[in-house]
């Protein structure tokens, strides 16, 4: 996050104080979102007197954690009964449902031989359709699942104010935000090094750009500035996970990211020495670790780090000056998520487990490339319930972080 954004965007006074929900993307592995919104939802209930209002005026989603924000937009008339309804739609869902692979079954997927076949069966499929796994079940899924119609009635009714996407233009290189409000034609969008954003109605299509992870899903064409460009995943080139937030005027963010700890295991084992060297699937969970989740803490901490700057001068001077700090709470997996989908990599659909599994991507660290298809009833509730433990274990700050809404 540059110093300009911080300044000029998240501490311009606004006429109410806004709270932000920031939910990063990572593919399977944002049912742990799922987890922790449920139970921010219980503890709501319980606080006396409290309304059963949506918390949240301003939501902003990357990759599949763009399909919760828009999900949860969707539903925010209802108030807290958002979070049950999409905790319902991750505990239906299955891999059928978001992905379809047709790698051939009669290729010997052990050994070498098998190994080298399976490289060669991915490459000619990735080749033909632009990428490994085909992505249409999921476009079926979200058109069922999201009424954009009622978006809208959340945005006219001022149950929230903004809903925002991000996607990254393979055709500029440019990290895009598309930002929906009840008044898009008046909005003024930002621009920023590598960074812009437009403001027009959110689409089916916006999710599926921003949730076409890399290699895996094939890009999404979407109009920008009047002409057509390609997209991929929104966690790509994300520099800044926070901008869109701050810029939309968030007085508090809760971001929601799914990074983990003990980043040092992903190559197969703790480090140590005389470890063995990363294989080729190793490395490529590592990159995928990489895009999803690495911006996301340094971006907290300048926030956080010029937050506490602006409290600690003198009332005389902050009085005098057009900026106010941002509240900003994240909250990340206590455990390793890699190991959790090791576990269950066994569940993935037949094609796919074909073809992570020739690649070496089911056994020992291979297993974190697995975990961002696990669509899966197991993997998906261990993860919520890890999501509900993490977020309970953090009681007194959410609450703390919600008391004045």
């Amino acid at each position: 996050m540059s110093l300009d954004t911080v300044l000029h965007a998240g501490f311009t006074q606004a006429p109410h104080p806004s709270s932000a929900l920031v939910l990063m993307g990572g593919g399977a592995r944002t049912a742990y979102q799922v987890g922790v919104l449920q139970a921010l939802a219980a503890m709501l209930r319980k606080r006396p007197g409290a309304p059963p209002d949506f918390p949240f005026q301003i939501l902003v989603g990357t990759s599949a954690g763009a399909l919760n924000t828009t999900y949860l937009a969707a539903y925010a008339t209802a108030g807290l009964q958002a979070f049950d309804q999409l905790a319902r739609f991750w505990g239906n869902l299955r891999s059928k449902a978001v992905y379809a692979s047709n790698i051939g079954s009669r290729i010997p997927w052990t050994g070498t031989a098998g190994r080298f076949l399976a490289a060669m069966s991915l490459s000619r499929q990735a080749l033909a359709q632009g990428a490994i796994l085909d992505n249409m079940p999921l476009v079926d899924t979200l058109h069922h699942a999201i009424s954009l119609s009622a978006i809208e009635d959340a945005l006219r009714s001022g149950t929230i104010e903004a809903l925002a996407v991000t996607a990254s233009s393979y055709t500029s290189g440019v990290h895009w935000t598309f930002c929906h409000t009840a008044q898009d034609e008046i909005a003024k969008p930002w621009v920023r090094p590598g960074r812009r954003a437009e403001f027009q109605p959110i689409t089916i299509e916006h999710l599926i750009a921003s949730s076409a992870l890399p290699f895996l899903f094939p890009a999404i064409p979407l109009r920008v500035d009047g002409r057509r460009e390609f997209f991929g995943d929104g966690s790509m080139r994300q520099v800044s996970p926070l901008s869109p937030a701050l810029h939309l005027g968030a007085q508090k963010i809760l971001v929601v990211g799914v990074g983990q700890p003990q980043r040092s295991a992903m190559a197969g084992g703790a480090a140590q020495e005389g470890a063995r060297e990363p294989t080729l699937v190793n490395i490529a969970g590592h990159a995928m670790a990489s895009v999803f989740h690495d911006t996301l803490q340094a971006d907290v901490e300048q926030a956080q780090r010029v937050s506490k700057t602006l409290n600690q001068l003198p009332r005389e001077l902050v009085a005098g000056l057009p900026f106010r700090s941002v509240n900003v709470l994240s909250i990340q997996p206590s455990q390793s998520l890699d190991a959790l989908a090791q576990t269950h990599a066994r569940a993935l659909p037949a094609g796919a487990r074909r073809a992570l599994g020739g690649l070496g991507a089911i056994k020992g660290g291979g297993a974190a490339l697995a975990s961002y298809l696990l669509f899966e009833p197991g993997f998906v509730q261990v993860l919520m319930a890890l999501g509900a433990q993490d977020a309970d274990a953090r009681r007194g700050e959410l609450l703390a972080f919600f008391a004045n809404v």
